[in-house]
């Protein structure tokens, strides 16, 4: 962990230095994805056996955290791009050029994206409505996708589609589909209130591969046992990033007004108090969630289980909000300060960024989903797990 994390120290402050940039133009955090490859970050997540560091997803957190302690967008690129990489690990291993894929991303730092958002469905990742079709050794696939994070910058893109052209739309498979075997033609642009630098454009993707790239597992499996845990909890580690550093701002700027005046309590010393306090509840339930993740893999009936994916769903919602509450804690108490752009106590780009949580996956859409588990799920009555 303290390796990771001097190396993701480095790339903390490349990013720091480029964030108000790539926020302003609403581009590509280019500097800090050079930094990541020259750390060799981007491959840690994958067995010592294809290359890798066999990294623990705990770790992978860590550094999503201290990443956006300095920029959410570089953050978020960098939790997306292993989100993916956690599906080749758990699900491309029978696949002979999936494990050999693997190898190439250590080699050469690739970075990947995902395709998983479509038109027609919008955010529901588990339905599609484009398809794989074979002919032969190779597939085609065409895909109006409404989102691709990064996707033009992206050395590879895993793409959802139903199974066939007659497949119902749940039925669907991963495919790994490299640059050169695409074309993107962006059909929506990516100027937004926050996470500017993220660049998630939409795009037709049209796409023609061997077969062999399809991921062996079903798609199904890949997002209960991997993807959506993955997801909520490295989103949740960026969240926690972002709030820690609205919060800190907020700290100094109580400091800095204890200061002035030694025998006075500042009036924003309260609310830092309380928000610091929700930190601490989000880091503890952002912890607990990558614990009982370690846990379950090594348990597949858990890793399935309707009350696992209640608790990663819930560990998304809730860090959601606290990292809204704790940001708009920090803004109350920095103040016009705050509220500024060009003073150390800014917090405007935090805020603004974080608006993203609760529609990254819409939180009612999850709510949705968690009220219909809860009618056949028990609550568990154990504090101890």
């Amino acid at each position: 962990m303290i390796a990771f994390a001097n190396r993701a120290a480095e790339v903390a402050a490349v990013a720091a230095q480029h964030a108000d940039a790539l926020d302003r133009e609403a581009r590509f955090p280019h500097e800090t994805l050079r930094a990541l490859k020259d750390a060799r970050l981007l491959s840690i997540l994958i067995p010592e056996e294809f290359g890798g560091e066999s990294a623990s997803l705990a770790d992978v957190a860590e550094i999503c955290s201290l990443i956006g302690q300095n920029c959410a967008s570089s953050a978020m690129m960098y939790a997306m791009h292993n989100i993916k990489v956690s599906s080749l690990v758990s699900h491309g291993r029978d696949s002979n050029w999936h494990c050999d894929f693997m190898q190439r991303i250590c080699e050469e730092q690739l970075l990947l994206a995902s395709a998983t958002t479509e038109g027609g469905i919008g955010g529901d990742l588990r339905n599609s409505i484009c398809a794989v079709e074979i002919d032969g050794d190779n597939f085609k696939l065409g895909k109006d996708a409404t989102v691709i994070s990064y996707g033009a910058h992206a050395d590879a893109i895993l793409v959802t589609a139903r199974r066939a052209p007659d497949a119902p739309s749940s039925d669907q498979v991963m495919a790994v589909v490299l640059k050169d075997q695409c074309k993107l033609n962006r059909t929506t642009g990516w100027d937004t209130l926050g996470m500017r630098g993220t660049c998630s454009e939409g795009f037709r993707l049209d796409a023609e591969a061997p077969a062999a790239q399809i991921l062996p597992k079903p798609f199904a499996e890949i997002a209960a046992q991997s993807m959506l845990a993955t997801s909520h909890l490295l989103w949740s580690a960026v969240w926690f990033g972002v709030a820690n550093n609205a919060l800190a701002r907020a700290q100094n700027f109580v400091r800095a007004q204890a200061k002035g005046r030694p025998n006075v309590t500042p009036p924003g010393a309260l609310r830092v108090a309380e928000a610091a306090s929700m930190l601490q509840l989000m880091r503890a339930n952002t912890l607990d969630g990558l614990r009982r993740f370690a846990r379950a893999q090594a348990d597949s009936d858990e890793l399935t289980s309707v009350g696992f994916a209640v608790a990663m769903n819930n560990i998304k919602v809730g860090a959601s909000r606290l990292a809204g509450e704790i940001i708009n804690h920090a803004m109350l108490v920095c103040g016009i300060l705050g509220y500024k752009n060009d003073t150390p106590f800014s917090i405007g780009r935090h805020m603004r960024d974080v608006l993203s949580a609760p529609i990254m996956i819409s939180n009612d859409r999850i709510f949705g989903n968690m009220s219909n588990l809860l009618l056949i799920h028990r609550l568990d009555p154990h504090l101890a797990s």
